[in-house]
């Protein structure tokens, strides 16, 4: 994951939304390219090691699916296998995109580190109180990113002592909602600046509402990364379609996030340089309101502030000129000079 210190590092969430088939999840690695998104990120299971036979699904699965199953059998239809992971890693290498995946359990994390060479791990809120697989990720992992959904501020604190206590440039804390899709008024943003005042790390947001703009909040209010679902096409079979973007909404989304992030800037309130012609002609400066005799003294019955486009005293020195005698005459409407104050 290589992030410089001013940008927001873009995530494009395929998830499973390749619906089971290697050259769909292929299709989708160039989508994201195409948007302008740093990284795309899969999930990687061995479903017999993940979920019991008999175990339902969740509420939004089979809503989103309209098919009342098991957990492993939607599960097993989706699982890709470890060389369709390598093909997908590798058609990533020769886009130039990075490539990501949740590891779901211990085996597929030692896979993604050790023989796809994937250096950094996003572990998905559902592990967060996994500890055996936190643990062997904090050994593994050079950077980690943490989902947060469905969880309170102590299980996040239990998670991270779990990673081992990550230095600050190896672990993400992404803000998160378990819900999909997502309303907007249980987003939350908020908790992204709590994150960032309790940790030493950087905080982004898992997106899983509907749209762009909870997105684009989130960055405003200093989220570093983000991350977001997308589809070929929201009515495709699956679980997270319904709360995925689409290709061309994915390429606005990108778009919406570089803008808003170069629009933050340093947090210095100073008059900048493209603001000067502006302050030159349109910041007013004291004048005479009409002819004014030397030894005069300066009153708001003889002076006034007018927009001159040129040097003068400045109204925010008002205060400093009144009462002072005029060291010299005055036309109307000439600018009062800096030597009456000096």
């Amino acid at each position: 994951m290589h992030q410089a210190s001013d940008t927001v590092y873009i995530i494009a969430e395929a998830g499973v939304n390749h619906i089971g088939s290697c050259e769909r999840a292929i299709d989708l690695c160039s989508i994201a390219k195409d948007s302008g998104a740093d990284a795309v990120k899969f999930q990687t299971w061995k479903t017999d090691l993940l979920v019991l036979p008999d175990a339902p699904q969740a509420g939004y699965q089979q809503k989103n699916t309209g098919i009342d199953r098991d957990q492993y059998s939607m599960l097993k239809e989706l699982e890709l296998s470890q060389k369709e992971f390598e093909k997908i890693k590798g058609h990533c290498d020769s886009i130039g995109i990075d490539f990501l995946s949740t590891p779901d359990e211990r085996e597929s994390l030692r896979f993604l580190v050790e023989d796809l060479g994937v250096k950094t791990i996003k572990i998905g809120s559902g592990e967060l109180g996994n500890i055996p697989l936190l643990r062997e990720t904090g050994a593994l992992a050079d950077h980690i990113i943490l989902s947060t959904g469905m969880c309170f501020l102590e299980d996040v604190i239990r998670a991270v002592d779990a990673l081992g206590r990550p230095d600050p440039e190896s672990l993400t804390l992404l803000h998160c909602t378990s819900s999909y899709p997502c309303l907007a008024e249980y987003a939350n943003l908020r908790a992204i600046t709590t994150l960032a005042e309790v940790f030493p790390y950087r905080v982004g947001y898992s997106d899983h509402t509907l749209g762009t703009a909870v997105s684009l909040a989130a960055v405003a209010l200093g989220a570093r990364v983000i991350e977001k679902h997308f589809t070929q096409s929201v009515s495709l079979p699956g679980p997270d379609h319904a709360c995925s973007l689409e290709p061309q909404d994915l390429c606005r989304l990108v778009e919406g996030i570089r803008t808003v992030s170069s629009s933050l800037g340093s947090g210095v309130k100073a008059a900048q340089a493209i603001e000067e012609d502006a302050r030159r002609t349109v910041t007013k400066v004291i004048v005479a309101m009409h002819p004014l005799d030397a030894g005069t003294p300066f009153s708001a019955q003889n002076v006034t502030l007018l927009r001159a486009g040129a040097k003068g005293i400045s109204g925010f020195r008002w205060d400093s000129l009144m009462g002072r005698v005029s060291q010299r005459s005055y036309r109307s409407f000439e600018p009062i000079d800096e030597a009456e104050i000096t």
